[in-house]
């Protein structure tokens, strides 16, 4: 793709102008045969709301279709590019033909052009807009900036979004109907445990925690186990020795002639350490031990 063409993050309107400059005048609208367009098997959008659908079917039929579909020459037929709604709910108000705008667009420009309009729409949720995202990086590759330029986004809002597909299904699945936030999948993203991941979404859908509240409690849970730590060594922590123990380590040390010590700890614990540098060392300390 040239350096010089648009960036979609301006609009799709953008886009056609340049593509075609008599787009705005209304040059590029032509009318054609619902059964002459095929849908874009590249739709990043992969659910579509029925009642949003029906609703817009009831204002076709009051009002025609007042935004032209735009579609691009394939074969016999033109394949869709912008405008899969009023495809759909123009078919169910039983119209025989649509108005679009017919655009010579490549593969690429396609699918961008796809994903700039259903992104500016707020049509396609997290997960969609990330399997959009991740199957243009691989298909064209190129760089997460240079698919956040094409949209007219910043390269951090792109990688954010590719990276939720990393998370476990279930979590995917939570962010894809949207009862977690994308703040909420970050967070769990972070983890990089699935098993934690998993269990800590169900906790935010079984008790409704917000996005501060979950970063609270992965931050306490992370603190616990240093605080055991911390208090295990302390716990742990040998302690002075007094006279008796000492002489009865110089005792043990000059009958068993190996290395003896007596570590003591507190609360009444402590451990004998024997050292031996040879199996006469191994046997002797053994005898001893067991008479």
């Amino acid at each position: 793709m040239e350096a010089t063409k648009p960036r979609l993050g301006r609009g799709l309107s953008a886009l056609l102008k340049e593509n075609q400059p008599d787009a705005a005048e209304g040059g590029s609208r032509h009318a054609l045969p619902l059964n002459r367009i095929q849908q874009n098997p590249n739709q990043p959008r992969k659910s579509f709301d029925e009642d949003e659908i029906a609703h817009l079917t009831e204002s076709i039929r009051n009002h025609g279709v007042l935004q032209p579909l735009v579609v691009r020459a394939s074969g016999d037929h033109y394949q869709l590019i912008a405008g899969e709604r009023r495809l759909r709910a123009a078919q169910k108000a039983g119209l025989a033909e649509v108005p679009v705008h017919i655009v010579d667009f490549n593969d690429q420009e396609v699918m961008e052009a796809a994903l700039a309009e259903n992104i500016q729409r707020s049509d396609l949720n997290a997960i969609e807009k990330a399997h959009g995202f991740k199957e243009y990086l691989d298909r064209y590759n190129v760089t997460q900036e240079v698919l956040a330029q094409r949209l007219g986004m910043d390269r951090t809002s792109v990688s954010n979004l590719v990276n939720l597909l990393h998370l476990p299904t279930e979590v995917q699945d939570a962010v894809r109907l949207e009862q977690i936030s994308l703040g909420h999948a970050k967070i769990l993203k972070g983890l990089g445990d699935p098993v934690r991941q998993v269990a800590l979404c169900k906790e935010v859908l079984m008790k409704g925690l917000s996005v501060k509240a979950l970063e609270l409690m992965v931050k306490q849970q992370k603190a616990e186990p240093v605080a055991e730590v911390a208090k295990a060594e302390v716990a742990d922590a040998p302690v002075e020795k007094t006279a008796h123990v000492q002489g009865i380590e110089d005792e043990l040390r000059q009958k068993l002639a190996v290395k003896f010590e007596i570590r003591v700890k507190a609360k009444d614990k402590g451990q004998f350490l024997i050292g031996f540098d040879s199996n006469d060392d191994f046997e002797r300390v053994i005898e001893a031990l067991r008479s």
